[in-house]
């Protein structure tokens, strides 16, 4: 059950692999997500000393859950991954100019998990065409519906 998505991620980026990380919260953290008060729009995957963290991510507090806690709703969380998947995704990113989004935050055997994408940025035209694909099925759908009428 996917809690929170990323759209602009697929809009701005061509996913070209996926992988699922667990994530470090706090309590709060984790009541925010299941109200689904969080955005990872501006979020990024940043390495530092072989280890993965995500920051740029935004999980409002809920007023009755943190009434006691002074919190940080922008703060640097750790994701985890095994080490060859970090080692991986290092060489990758290093190497070939790629870069890791997260595009969800969804429940997997009553966690929270992070899907991070290893990405490559879409040109200008690329951006265009997605719109355009996007406006056709939009009004390829509008005229079925009228036509079924």
């Amino acid at each position: 059950m996917s809690l929170i998505n990323n759209k602009k991620a697929f809009f701005d980026y061509l996913i070209e692999e996926r992988y699922e990380a667990g994530l470090v919260l706090e309590g709060w953290e984790v009541k925010a997500l299941r109200a689904q008060r969080g955005h990872i729009k501006e979020g990024y995957v940043v390495i530092h000393n072989s280890e993965l963290f995500l920051i740029g991510t935004h999980i409002s507090p809920l007023h009755t859950a943190s009434t006691h806690l002074h919190v940080d709703p922008v703060r640097t969380r750790k994701l985890l991954l095994k080490t060859d998947e970090i080692r991986r995704l290092i060489g990758k990113v290093e190497r070939r100019g790629y870069t890791l989004v997260p595009l969800n935050f969804h429940y997997k055997n009553n966690r929270i998990k992070c899907e991070i994408g290893l990405a490559r940025g879409k040109k200008l035209h690329d951006k265009r065409e997605t719109e355009k694909k996007r406006d056709w099925k939009r009004e390829k759908a509008r005229l079925l519906k009228h036509a079924a009428r």
